[in-house]
Parts: C-alpha cells; structure tokens; sequence
C-alpha cells in the first residue's frame, strides 16, 4: 500500500513529470518529444508526437524481457466450467496467426475491426491482434 501512495502522490504532485518519466518504461517507434498538448480548454492529446505499437508492449516485450513463460491470461468460466492459462509465449505466437489472417484479407493500419465475441481468451487474441496490425477495434 505504501508503493502506491507513493506513486499516486508523485503523479497528483507533478503529472507532467509523472507521465514522462512512466512512458520511458514503454517501447516506442517514435518516442514523443510532447507529453500533453492542451488544444483548447477541454481537449487535451497525451504524447501526440510519439508512434507505439500497443500489442508489441501488451504480449512481445514481456517475451524479450524473458517473462515468455509467465502466464499472461487467466481464464476461468463457471458457465462453462472451463479454466485456462495463457502464457506470453502461447499468446504471441496465438496473436500472431491472428494479425496475419488479418493481413491476408487486407487488414491495415488505419482500418476498422468489428469484434463481435463472448468473453474468451480468443476475444483477447482478436483484439491484440488488430492492435498487432495498427487497426482499431471495436
């Protein structure tokens, strides 16, 4: 409880300080020169300038930073009674197949995925992997 009294109170002293500092533990494509531009009084944009790929720094760092086989995804359904474990390794290599299913029907950067699933680990996979790719999901 301590650690996160701390952090709380470092980010509601100096959240500029704060977001900077925290973003350096992301990978980044770009990393951003700009942390927080205020385009009107109720419109602010969080690192505008920086490009990141956010399933690379969900599932792939974890893997590079030698966590591969923690598990990265629980799955427990009592409707079911199906129970499941995912490690970074299975779920990069699972993503993966999905980003490049996406890729074969021309799915890039930019495009829209609609998703449309029950809450099971391959709703995860399918959303990781449109990240994968640049697309959004919804």
């Amino acid at each position: 409880m301590i650690k996160y009294k701390n952090v709380y109170k470092e980010w509601k002293d100096d959240p500029l300080s704060f977001w900077e500092r925290v973003s350096k533990e992301i990978e980044w494509h770009k990393f951003p020169k700009t942390i927080l531009n205020k385009k009107d009084d109720n419109f602010f944009e969080w690192f505008p300038d920086g490009i990141l790929n956010t399933c690379f720094n969900a599932v792939d760092k974890h893997v590079l930073d030698g966590r591969g086989d923690q598990v990265a995804i629980y799955y427990d359904s009592p409707i079911t009674n199906t129970k499941e474990q995912i490690t970074y390794k299975q779920l990069k290599h699972q993503v993966s197949k999905f980003a490049g299913a996406l890729t074969k029907y021309n799915v890039t950067k930019g495009d829209r995925v609609i998703i449309y699933m029950p809450m099971i680990p391959e709703a995860i996979i399918a959303m990781l992997g449109v990240a994968r790719v640049g697309a959004v999901h919804s």
